[in-house]
């Protein structure tokens, strides 16, 4: 079975336990307003075009590359290899093959290795056969926003050695607001993961005057209790990369209202520095 993979990062020190190799699955259901990942929510490759592009043209010329013609320029002619593709389809096969191999060094480092997106719940069943291929031979981890069916996230997550899963915004109506999607199926994945004895982290994202306010994280810190919470900071270096995919960041993310100590709502929380 096939899946389209958009990055592979290696030597990753902010998605588990050691030192890892994280695996970025393309295609998102949510549409969430701060997304820093672009050129993660499209299903289909990508022209991704980095900056430093100087606009010479020859890329336009046109080419006989089969491998060019889905994007009507040339990816191999660029003088500054600033024009590329975000996607890549591997087999099942073939990407746990190239994961293992490193299975030595991960032990070593402590680390493993980290699927995430993207939402990698979005390609289940290639992700499910990746899983079944690497279990026992690596330390597992999983990125989610926990948006799927209750039999696709218990089909993975009991798959999995470690579980990251995203709590970003209590109130349905403003997490259809922000993210484009309901939060029910991922309250009830949420309180499946605190039930099923699988280790986990539930991270919020801290998005200035959305997610960070006194309502959200009052709910959220009752709605979680005493379960353990990583918040992460906004990435502010996030809009830079639309562009590059031929997407416009729409800039809603006000600075008012923000909660001045984050971590005083939580009872088992940490601070992503």
């Amino acid at each position: 079975m096939r899946g389209l993979i958009f990055d592979i990062k290696e030597m990753a020190l902010n998605d588990g336990a050691g030192v890892r190799t994280t695996v970025f699955f393309k295609g998102c259901p949510l549409r969430c307003i701060w997304c820093h990942n672009p050129e993660g929510l499209s299903r289909e490759p990508q022209l991704y075009q980095r900056s430093g592009c100087t606009g010479c043209g020859l890329c336009r010329r046109g080419c006989s590359h089969e491998e060019c013609a889905p994007f009507g320029r040339c990816l191999h002619i660029c003088p500054g290899d600033f024009i590329t593709v975000a996607g890549k389809y591997y087999e099942a096969s073939e990407l746990a093959e190239k994961l293992e191999r490193r299975a030595a060094s991960y032990r070593f480092l402590s680390g493993g290795v980290t699927f995430s997106g993207g939402e990698p719940l979005m390609q289940w069943e290639f992700l499910r056969e990746l899983l079944l291929k690497l279990k026992g031979k690596v330390h597992i981890a999983l990125e989610t926003s926990g948006f799927a069916s209750a039999e696709v996230f218990r089909s993975i997550a009991e798959l999995c050695d470690f579980v990251y899963m995203d709590i970003k915004l209590a109130d349905e109506e403003d997490h259809i607001r922000y993210t484009g999607v309901s939060n029910a199926l991922i309250k009830e994945n949420a309180s499946r993961l605190m039930k099923s004895g699988i280790p986990h982290l539930f991270r919020v994202p801290l998005i200035p005057g959305i997610t960070d306010t006194v309502s959200n994280l009052t709910a959220i810190s009752e709605f979680l209790g005493e379960e353990p919470v990583e918040l992460l900071p906004y990435n502010r270096l996030a809009a830079a990369k639309y562009g590059s995919v031929g997407l416009e960041f729409t800039d809603k993310i006000v600075e008012e209202r923000k909660c001045a100590d984050p971590l005083s709502y939580f009872k088992n929380a940490v601070m992503r520095k």
